[in-house]
């Protein structure tokens, strides 16, 4: 078994569908599992549409409409004939979110998002599928909610894997295509579930994993995973190779490569993931794999930007010790602060992180009740990993540099943003 995952990127417009298709005619599509995305921007536009039934529900029926109109330009692409039956089906997804919303009694917000966002995937999926066997890339189309099964922690659901493993065994016994989504899921009471951060490629993953694959490949708009982001840093090289530990590092630290979650499935059972462009089927992309070495061996460029800096120190020139420190964490994690990098001496602590809950006023009020508190914001965090002196003294450039963290294989490195 082999399982392809195509994330929205790949497949925002008609000419991504095709080209889509064009990248199984090379890859073959027996015993092939296709894991899809929402096409482009679809998410964003589905939170926008929860936001209305929420705050503007005079705006929901025309924004839910705004998304249809979108698919249904990309059918009008791919099929010539406008009473082909996919239409209908189209149609009938969307007026299931119509109908939710119209009878939804729940108030839990996270409970609504899920059974909203994913419709989604739901509905490029079915596109996806009609225009493959359409073009004779005969396929089956399966709900992944009715084989990957979750608790109840809606938008950040944990798998059943259990009965997750027999219902994907029993589901995917041909040789045929399957096309399915990314990010979804249901509760033992089938409603629907997501997976969180990077769902559709831990999807990908789960499969492999329930169906002791050969291996995965992500398709994305980049030649595979690269050594730093080309919208930050400049020549940006591909990497042909490395470790699932040293993609779990550089995800750690904030590289946008594949999310740990994905990661671990994978290795428990050392299934291979390659990471491909769709625009250049052809090249090797990266392989990330058991014992692959880092290559080429040279620096890895990562930046977080936006983050908090916070410093913190005893009111009396007393020491901060483990009582402090674990006050100031568990003070942290109520607020719901993402940590990043954090460094103390004897009086004093910092610690830089991330404000994603809106919720640093809380955190401050509390911390200045027992310490000298002071803040920076916002600060960047620079990390190298492989670091070099060279490698150190670029980023470094220029910048003013508010804390500095060394080990032999990572540096990290707080800066005051660019004045604009």
């Amino acid at each position: 078994m082999h399982v392809l995952k195509f994330g929205g990127a790949s497949v925002k417009d008609a000419q991504g569908v095709k080209n889509l298709e064009k990248v199984l005619k090379i890859t073959g599509t027996t015993e092939t599992i296709v894991v899809v995305s929402a096409m482009g921007k679809t998410t964003n536009a589905l939170e926008k549409v929860i936001d209305h039934y929420y705050h503007s529900k005079h705006k929901l029926q025309s924004s839910i409409q705004e998304i249809q109109k979108y698919h249904n330009a990309i059918l009008l692409e791919l099929f010539e004939n406008e009473t082909h039956v996919v239409f209908k089906t189209v149609s009938k997804l969307f007026q299931e979110v119509t109908t939710f919303f119209e009878r939804n009694k729940s108030p839990d917000y996270n409970f609504v998002y899920d059974q909203t966002i994913g419709y989604g995937e739901l509905v490029s999926t079915t596109i996806i599928s009609y225009y493959l066997n359409h073009k004779g890339l005969k396929n089956n189309w399966l709900d992944a909610r009715e084989v990957i099964k979750t608790n109840r922690n809606y938008r950040n659901a944990k798998i059943d894997w259990n009965s997750t493993q027999a219902k994907i065994k029993k589901a995917v016994n041909s040789k045929n295509c399957i096309v399915t989504q990314g990010f979804i899921a249901s509760d033992a009471n089938n409603f629907t579930t997501t997976l969180g951060r990077e769902g559709s490629d831990y999807s990908a993953a789960i499969f492999a994993y329930c169906t002791n694959a050969k291996n995965v490949c992500v398709w994305k708009d980049v030649p595979g995973i690269l050594n730093a982001d080309p919208r930050y840093f400049d020549n940006a090289t591909l990497l042909r190779s490395l470790s699932y530990e040293e993609a779990i590092e550089l995800s750690y630290y904030g590289a946008s490569v594949i999310h740990p979650k994905t990661l671990q499935p994978l290795q428990r059972k050392e299934i291979p993931l390659f990471v491909k462009s769709f625009l250049k089927p052809e090249q090797a992309g990266t392989q990330v794999g058991k014992g692959l070495q880092l290559t080429p061996n040279i620096p890895c460029y990562i930046l977080r930007e936006n983050q908090i800096l916070i410093s913190i120190s005893s009111l009396d020139f007393s020491y901060i010790v483990e009582e402090n420190i674990s006050h100031i964490f568990n003070l942290l994690h109520s607020c719901r602060m993402k940590v990043h990098l954090t460094q103390n001496s004897a009086i004093s602590f910092s610690v830089c992180a991330e404000n994603n809950f809106d919720n640093l006023e809380a955190l401050l009020l509390q911390l200045k009740a027992k310490y000298k508190v002071s803040v920076e914001e916002p600060v960047n965090i620079f990390t190298l990993r492989h670091h070099t002196p060279e490698a150190i003294k670029e980023i470094e450039k220029n910048k003013t540099v508010l804390m500095k963290q060394i080990t032999p294989k990572t540096v990290q490195i707080v800066t005051q943003p660019p004045n604009p």
